[in-house]
């Protein structure tokens, strides 16, 4: 047998069936190692498939996922809150940024768990979904997620790699939070702000702690439209119209006025007001009149102070603007403004044609004279716009005249139309120089005045001129406030046009408001000459709303309202005025 091994031919054989067995291995192996790992597969599809009570009482060791899972999870939660805000909303929440009301969100939701009033914007929290929404004049402005399981695994870090640079970065600290804020400018409509804890060096990565979305729309803007969509034809021309009335007390024409017509603003005179019992009465009976209407009226007055003053009672005299000029002291100008407003609101009123812009450049104007500041354009600048502010500063609008300029000229525009022979350049080293200041800060209301300019218009008077009113003072002064005509029942437009095609040239020169101080049929036919242009398409409904749109504007700025108001105290605003005088 031992021989048999040490031949060699034995030994060959050996070394054959060796090699044979070898290579039987190398193919039986791998398929081995294959049905394991193939079972382990099906073990592990099966596990998935078992309930949440069974797999409690499992046990296994935990595999964490490999590290690109993660990385795959966090960027499309990432890409999934960008694509959300996109369309002003954000993951698991219906509701859509300046789209969703508050009764809608109630509907779906019900009541919120707690309720936080804010100055500007109420918030609502739904803890249980893990949501907070604030809300400006019931309309959705902000939606802030708080999910954990929505955004518990992104880091500061995953943000910043995956999106890059934030447009803005800002940061809050309180006795609870000390927060970093990211914040991304998503699209013209929506912004998107991440909330962190502020890096420290024992967390220089933390986690959001929630995101907010917050809409760049103006609310009230949006707010406005909605109200401008629902209101009729006849509602847009009444709240361009500014009428005066007869009487003391209301008669059945201006009741139409009101009722009818709805017009936007009423003026009372002298001749209105025998005393300040009757003026609170009668200002609060329109009030009463209007309060049916959608939108609150002006009630105005002039009331400039010196000779133009036309609140009834023993009121302290108020100088005029002239007085004030030679003082030129811009603390007293705004005081002055403060108490014309203190005046004016006792007795209702909440609009003040008052102060004058005009430069008083002519010695012998018969109608500007005192009631201008100064024949310096800087002084008149500087004293017009702190009185104008001392009106606001107590919600009274002022409405600053006469554009584009009354103090050059030789004529009263009551009796005759004056003609100022100014080009443009002539008119900004002077007459516009104030105009241009008030616009620069805040002016609310401008009035035109009834002048000729022949070098801009040869043919109509500023008033209804397209070329002053667009051109000058809309695109050469950038203004985009209110505009309102001077009484066009004056002398200067009666004598050369009736008050109906008048009207109608206002409007299409660019005015919001047509001022007919006088006479209910003239305020008639200018409403009646609108609607027909209208009609004739002369005149389109966008422009209208164009007009409707910034005086309604105004008067929710002003928060114009019908509340009545309290008897007088005359002893008060004296001793006001006397303080202020001394």
């Amino acid at each position: 047998m031992l021989s048999y091994f040490l031949d060699s031919s034995g030994l060959r054989r050996i070394m054959e069936e060796c090699n044979m067995i070898k290579k039987i291995l190398y193919v039986i192996i791998p398929i081995v190692i294959i049905i394991i790992i193939g079972d382990q597969f099906i073990t592990n599809d099966d596990e998935g498939d078992i309930g949440e009570e069974e797999q409690g009482e499992m046990t296994y060791d935990y595999v964490p996922p490999e590290p690109g899972h993660t990385k795959k999870a966090v960027k499309n939660k990432i890409n999934e809150i960008y694509a959300q805000a996109e369309e002003g909303k954000i993951p698991g929440v219906p509701f859509v940024l300046g789209e969703t009301t508050e009764q809608e969100v109630t509907t779906q939701w019900g009541d919120p768990e707690t309720v936080i009033e804010a100055e500007s914007k109420n918030y609502s929290e739904y803890p249980s979904k893990h949501v907070h929404i604030g809300y400006q004049q019931d309309w959705i402005i902000d939606l802030r997620l708080y999910d954990e399981e929505e955004l518990s695994d992104i880091s500061l870090n995953d943000i910043e790699q995956m999106k890059g640079e934030a447009d803005d970065i800002r940061y809050y600290q309180d006795d609870d939070f000390d927060q970093i804020i990211l914040i991304y400018d998503v699209n013209k409509d929506y912004q998107l702000k991440l909330v962190f804890p502020n890096p420290t060096d024992e967390n220089p990565n933390p986690v959001i702690h929630h995101t907010s979305l917050v809409t760049l729309v103006d609310i009230n803007q949006l707010v406005l439209d909605e109200k401008i969509k629902n209101m009729s034809l006849d509602e847009k021309i009444g709240q361009m119209l500014f009428g005066g009335i007869s009487g003391t007390s209301i008669s059945a024409e201006t009741r139409s006025l009101i009722t009818d017509y709805k017009i936007g603003g009423i003026i009372l005179y002298a001749d209105n007001m025998g005393n300040p019992e009757q003026t609170v009465n009668l200002v609060n009976h329109l009030k009463t009149e209007n309060s049916g209407n959608a939108f609150p009226m002006f009630i105005g007055v002039d009331q400039e102070g010196g000779d133009v003053s036309r609140l009834p009672g023993d009121l302290v005299s108020i100088p005029n603007a002239n007085e004030i000029g030679i003082q030129n002291d811009p603390q007293f100008a705004f005081e002055i403004g403060e108490l014309l407003a203190w005046q004016l609101r006792a007795y209702g009123f909440n609009l003040d044609f008052a102060p004058v812009f005009d430069v008083n450049s002519n010695p012998d104007n018969p109608i500007i004279g005192d009631r201008s500041f100064s024949d310096d354009a800087n002084i008149v600048s500087e004293l017009g716009m702190l009185t104008m502010k001392g009106l606001q500063s107590q919600n009274i609008i002022p409405v600053i005249k006469h554009f584009p300029g009354h103090g050059d000229t030789s004529a009263d525009s009551h009796l005759e139309l004056p003609i100022v022979n100014k080009g443009l350049d002539e008119l900004k080293e002077l007459e516009l120089v104030p105009f241009e200041y008030a616009i620069k800060n805040g002016t609310d209301v401008i009035m035109i005045a009834h002048i000729l300019l022949p070098e801009l218009d040869p043919n109509l008077p500023s008033s209804m001129s397209k070329e002053v009113v667009t051109g000058v003072l809309r695109e050469q002064l950038h203004y985009n406030g209110v505009i309102i005509t001077d009484d066009m029942t004056m002398d200067g437009i009666t004598d050369h046009y009736q008050i109906g095609p008048a009207t109608v040239e206002a409007v299409k020169a660019g005015n919001d408001i047509i001022l007919v101080a006088h006479e209910y049929q003239n305020i008639v036919a200018a409403f009646d000459a609108i609607k027909e242009a209208i009609k004739k398409g002369e005149i389109s409904e966008e422009r209208i709303d164009d007009s409707v749109r910034r005086i309604i504007g105004l008067k929710q700025e002003y928060e114009l309202n019908d509340e009545q108001v309290p008897p007088v105290d005359i002893e008060k605003l004296n001793e006001s005025a006397e303080a202020i005088l001394e």
